[in-house]
């Protein structure tokens, strides 16, 4: 009876034939492969956590007299995001190390997306037919930054309210439609009461339902365009050389979600990460010092540190400095890597569909370019500790500032420019035939 319903079934949907062609697909063994599936395993990971977080946390500003377990808060006037958030790291079981996990989580979550992207980068592979799937990382990358940037605010402590009011006024410095976003967002004048609510809702359903269907999309785009792979062997343009999905790939794939979990439960339970009972409940008149956010809005942070104090009125309109580092900036940065692809086809006359890979040294020009770029970044991210470099180096604030700003041109220039002649000398090094004697400088 079961084999004649599964037979019957089966001759309606054809679903024995796509399950064999799913699982004889064949996936490139090269580690570097592996990046997507751990931002994807992290996404998991950051779901699952974030259900159990869901459960406890009261997403309002409306306040109340702290009475929990910390003792020097005791007394404390506090939001109830604030003392949800700490009941639920000293009071709920498990609540403290599943806060640790899904913080961990978001961050390698992120890190991942960023060094899968450096890889596609470098290697050419957002190339025809993939101009998609890049823009699709891209996005990803901005709706990750975003959500993790709400989840940091979700708790209301001191660290959190400053971001958010260093968001408040980049919002604001917007011409025209600044004050109509700030507003929307926050709800009204900050700090406003609506703010955290409207984060929740964000953090929890919108920005993660886009990111789940990016993903979907994403992989979607994989299985039809097949995997890019690097030349050699029997590699070529037209197969994929590598492991099938089952039962080889598959459980590789397993081993490794395993992993990620593993790594990123002992860094929960045994690396201590934003410890709001050190910072206290979120006051407007007050600011922490030094306040350092997370990794991935380090940039943000230091190119605010480091543009000058200017400020234009065009228009009619004045523009606040915020603007010119924490939206144009961005805005330049990524409208150019939306339309890289095309840019790169453009200059280059090149439009065939390419599923080999580059190595970085084979196309100079574009290596180059990427390590200037992210050289640049590289100083904005380290100048948001200006205060702290300063500290412990007993110099003025400002001598830092300067040095940042310095070498903010000065890198790029010198690693892109000897990035090139690397790359310039290696693929010259290789283009010589075997055996040929190098030429030595002739005497007298």
């Amino acid at each position: 009876m079961v084999r004649k319903v599964v037979t019957w079934v089966d001759d309606r949907l054809g679903a024995s034939r796509f399950t064999r062609d799913v699982l004889a697909k064949v996936f490139p063994d090269h580690w570097s492969f592996l990046l997507g599936e751990i931002a994807l395993y992290c996404f998991v990971i950051l779901v699952l956590t974030g259900v159990f977080l869901s459960f406890f946390f009261e997403p309002s500003v409306a306040e109340s007299v702290y009475r929990g377990e910390y003792e020097p808060l005791q007394g404390v006037v506090v939001s109830d995001a604030y003392r949800s958030v700490m009941d639920l790291s000293f009071e709920v079981r498990a609540g403290m190390v599943m806060r640790q996990i899904h913080h961990w989580a978001a961050l390698v979550f992120l890190a991942a997306i960023v060094v899968h992207l450096v890889r596609i980068f470098f290697t050419g592979a957002y190339r025809r037919p993939r101009e998609i799937n890049w823009m699709i990382g891209l996005t990803l990358l901005t709706l990750a930054m975003f959500n993790g940037f709400t989840g940091y605010s979700l708790p209301d402590d001191l660290l959190s309210g400053t971001g958010l009011r260093i968001a408040y006024s980049i919002a604001l410095s917007i011409p025209v439609i600044g004050t109509w976003m700030a507003f929307l967002v926050f709800g009204g004048e900050f700090p406003a009461e609506q703010i955290i609510n409207r984060l929740f809702v964000i953090h929890i359903f919108i920005i993660p339902v886009l990111i789940a269907g990016l993903l979907t999309a994403h992989m979607a785009l994989i299985w039809r365009q097949k995997h890019t792979q690097f030349p050699g062997g029997r590699r070529r343009e037209e197969n994929v050389v590598g492991e099938r999905l089952w039962p080889t790939y598959a459980a590789k794939s397993m081993g490794l979600f395993f992993g990620v979990f593993g790594i990123l439960a002992l860094l929960g339970g045994l690396v201590q990460i934003n410890p709001i009972w050190l910072y206290g409940p979120f006051k407007p008149a007050q600011v922490p010092s030094p306040a350092q956010p997370d990794w991935y809005m380090g940039w943000l942070e230091g190119a605010l540190r480091l543009f000058p104090a200017w400020e234009i009125t065009t228009f009619g309109y004045e523009i606040p400095n915020p603007f010119f580092p924490a939206v144009l900036l961005p805005g330049i940065t990524f409208t150019l890597l939306y339309l890289w692809p095309f840019l790169e086809a453009f200059f280059t006359s090149d439009h065939k569909p390419h599923h080999l890979l580059d190595r970085p040294r084979d196309r100079p020009m574009r290596t180059a370019l990427g390590t200037a770029t992210l050289s640049f970044y590289f100083i904005l991210f380290a100048a948001a500790s200006n205060d702290l470099l300063a500290k412990w180096l007993r110099v003025p604030v400002e001598n830092v500032v300067v040095a940042y700003q310095i070498l903010a041109f000065a890198l790029p220039l010198a690693t892109g420019l000897g990035t090139y002649l690397i790359a310039k000398s290696l693929t010259k090094r290789e283009a010589e035939p075997p055996g040929a004697a190098p030429e030595t400088a002739r005497t007298s």
